[in-house]
Order: C-alpha cells, then structure tokens, then sequence
C-alpha cells in the first residue's frame, strides 16, 4: 500500500514548503484546511483570521473536532490508490486518531518547528503570489498570527499531533539548512517501503 504523510507544525512554520517538497518527488496533494478557505470564498467573507477562525469553528461545531480529517477522506481514498499522499496541515488529535485508524502503519506524521518569533516575522512578510488561487501563502500580522496560534492550541487539540510526530524538521536557520533536513526525512520515509 502507499503511504500517507501528514505535516502538522503551527502557522509559518514552513509546512507548505515541505508539502512542495514531496510534491516535486511525485506525491500526490491535499491540504487539509483547504476546506475552510473554499467557504471563506464562497461566502465571500473578508479574508484574515476572524473569518478563517469562524468558518473553522463552525466546520467543527458541525462535524467534530476530526472535520477535516473526516471530510477529506474521501480524497485521501481516491489518492493513496494512486501513489503517496502528502497531506498539509493536519491540525487537530480526532484528525490524528481518525486518520490513523484509517491507514494505519502507512500514516505517517511529520511535525515542522520553527520558533514563534521566527514564524511571525516570516508570516508577516508574505506575499500573496498571483496565481494562488488557494490563498496558501496569505500574511497575517504579529497580532493574528499569535491570535491563531492560541486558537490553534486551546482549541483545536494542536499539541497533539505535534507531539506524536515520527518526524521533526526543524526550521529555525536558512532554507539551506531547511532543505536538507526536509530531503533527510524525506529519504528516511521513502526507505521504509523497503521494510513493508
């Protein structure tokens, strides 16, 4: 069976840059809160954490802490029938254990790390590309991006996933520093399948 690799880490951490990382060695992709900005757009609300925060409350008021777990099972179904999986921003321990008793020993969860200070000033300094429709790489400011990070922690059982990581990629340098641990995880899990 293929595998399923999850990156979890608080916002600005560099979880994209890992996900494209994967992608460019072949894996297919999803990202979990992609849900969440689809609303936010049809709704036409204004862009920004409020917003963001409201749609991904509400999401999870409805279908349980596991929502986006849950809702993008499907995907992930039709995917790992394909190929490997690189699935951005699993955020809550339902989204875990859900996941986890879906695919099981072929779940496997990397954790991204770079200290706060560090993720606001990047964060903060993004620039939205023209043609991310997806709206992966929005700013927030200091404010938001701290505001986020405690929604994220007090409620969306963040901690969680992040602590049960098999992996940790730290980015606290430059992106060559960055690089070469993604590339060091990276050849670690593609020697697994030689143990399955």
């Amino acid at each position: 069976m293929n595998k399923i690799v999850c990156i979890t880490g608080m916002p600005g951490a560099g979880k994209s840059v890992v996900s494209d990382f994967f992608v460019s060695k072949g894996y297919h992709f999803v990202r979990f809160g992609q849900i969440v900005l689809d609303i936010v757009k049809k709704k036409k609300l204004p862009l920004g954490e409020p917003s963001e925060r409201k749609v991904r409350e509400d999401i999870r008021k409805k279908y349980g802490m596991g929502a986006l777990a849950t809702l993008n099972y499907p995907k992930f179904k039709s995917l790992i029938k394909k190929g490997n999986v690189i699935a951005d921003g699993l955020y809550s321990w339902s989204e875990y254990k859900f996941l986890k008793e879906k695919f099981g020993k072929y779940l496997i969860l990397i954790a991204v790390y770079a200290p706060p200070s560090l993720r606001y000033e990047r964060i903060s300094k993004r620039v939205i590309p023209k043609n991310d429709n997806n709206l992966r790489y929005r700013p927030f400011t200091k404010r938001e991006a701290e505001s986020r990070d405690y929604a994220e922690i007090e409620n969306l059982e963040k901690g969680g996933p992040i602590a049960m990581a098999e992996y940790t990629i730290m980015n606290t340098e430059d992106l060559s520093y960055f690089s070469k641990q993604i590339k060091g995880v990276y050849n670690k899990i593609e020697m697994r399948k030689l143990k399955s």
